[in-house]
């Protein structure tokens, strides 16, 4: 449960995410479970409104698929390839939120993650937020499903999970 210090709520108004200062870290397994991968995602672009009340917010972000990075380069091409993410045919994953909700001192944003031309529900949970005087710092953490986005392929090499935290810096616009 995140600290309620950690958590300070930004003033309304509508926010843009900045790609320098943004960022998606993923963990995952491969070799059926037995290694470890981490690895980033690039943020392109994006916009928090932040409503009165809160509840009424949303967000949105696009990553840049092609941005998959692991250190690892035979399977970064893998996973950019039409064996995954198909990066050359589908450029963008995309979020955009439906909802607001705050479950005790938990805040959550939920949405569509789109992959590949398929999208399905996720769920982030808020676990850092901290105004400055440029905007906000935001930091959230969801496990994605990637066989509901239809990458079904290597099952037994890639797991079926990815844990991501995304870190995100959003400046008023």
């Amino acid at each position: 449960m995140p600290d309620p210090a950690t958590l300070q709520i930004p003033a309304a108004g509508t926010y843009q995410l900045d790609p320098e200062t943004s960022s998606i870290g993923f963990a995952t397994r491969h070799m059926f479970g037995l290694g470890a991968v981490t690895g980033t995602f690039r943020v392109t672009s994006g916009e928090i409104t932040i409503a009165d009340p809160v509840t009424s917010s949303s967000a949105s972000a696009v990553i840049d698929a092609a941005s998959f990075r692991t250190g690892n380069d035979a399977r970064d091409k893998d996973v950019k390839s039409a064996n995954f993410l198909h990066a050359g045919e589908h450029p963008q994953i995309t979020f955009t939120s439906t909802d607001v909700a705050r479950d005790d001192d938990r805040w959550l944003v939920r949405g569509q993650i789109t992959v590949r031309g398929t999208s399905a529900p996720a769920e982030l949970d808020i676990t850092e937020v901290r105004t400055d005087e440029s905007g906000f710092f935001v930091k959230a953490t969801t496990r994605i499903d990637r066989y509901a986005h239809g990458l079904l392929k290597k099952k037994g090499l890639a797991a079926r999970y990815l844990d991501l935290t995304i870190s995100a810096h959003a400046t008023r616009r």
